[in-house]
């Protein structure tokens, strides 16, 4: 395992309407980052540095089921938000400085909300380059007790593992630092190894198709249309 981890969170404006086009889809396919944080710590638990930023997000983005859940309301990121780019930049710096491994619950959302918010920066994205870790993983440690833990939502896995509930839910910078707390109890307990994480399987930047694949596609769409 790397000598530093980046636990990392974020809360976006609605879910991905398909995951495999490309960040430079047009169309509101990738919603938008309405917060990050993120946590570094040395492979020993020791914290580094954190960060906790609201972002401000184009007018009519917010989905309203995504409001509901987060509490995070177009007014008060006007209000409160940071314009994404710094943000962005000061992340950026941080992934190239330490070169992590990147943690996070259901990680497969904050890697792809990322690197689209990286893409519309005009800013090249560290993530395609780092490991990453979703800590919902534990399906490859076949204990009776980690097979319980795998696959649960950040609360009830936080609940499990200390024995109280997680405080601030869907706030980013509160399942960060959950993230964070769950992964070093999980190592600690010897549920989660260095092998596991080595295996955990590589996420993947969907890609712009060529061009002569793109006549291709929208030639069949035509004609199965």
């Amino acid at each position: 395992m790397r000598d530093y981890l980046l636990f990392v969170d974020t809360e976006t404006t609605g879910l991905p309407r398909r995951w495999t086009r490309p960040y430079a889809a047009a169309g509101r396919n990738w919603p938008h980052v309405a917060q990050v944080a993120w946590a570094v710590y040395t492979r020993g638990g020791e914290l580094v540095k954190s960060a906790n930023y609201y972002l401000q997000i184009p007018r009519g983005s917010m989905q309203a089921s995504s409001e509901a859940i987060h509490g995070l309301s177009p007014a008060f990121l006007a209000a409160e938000g940071h314009a994404p780019r710094p943000v962005l930049e000061e992340l950026l710096r941080d992934l190239r400085t330490y070169q992590p491994l990147v943690v996070g619950h259901y990680i497969r959302l904050d890697f792809h909300m990322l690197g689209v918010e990286f893409h519309r920066a005009g800013l090249p994205n560290p993530l395609r380059e780092l490991p990453t870790f979703c800590t919902m993983q534990l399906a490859a440690n076949d204990s009776p007790e980690a097979t319980a833990l795998a696959n649960r939502r950040l609360g009830d896995l936080y609940q499990r593992l200390f024995g109280e509930p997680l405080e601030s839910a869907h706030d980013a910078w509160a399942d960060a630092d959950a993230t964070a707390r769950c992964f070093f109890a999980l190592r600690q307990r010897g549920l989660l190894t260095d092998d596991m994480v080595a295996r955990a399987p590589r996420l993947e930047i969907p890609e712009e198709p060529t061009p002569w694949l793109r006549r291709f596609l929208q030639q069949a769409a035509f004609w199965f249309a």
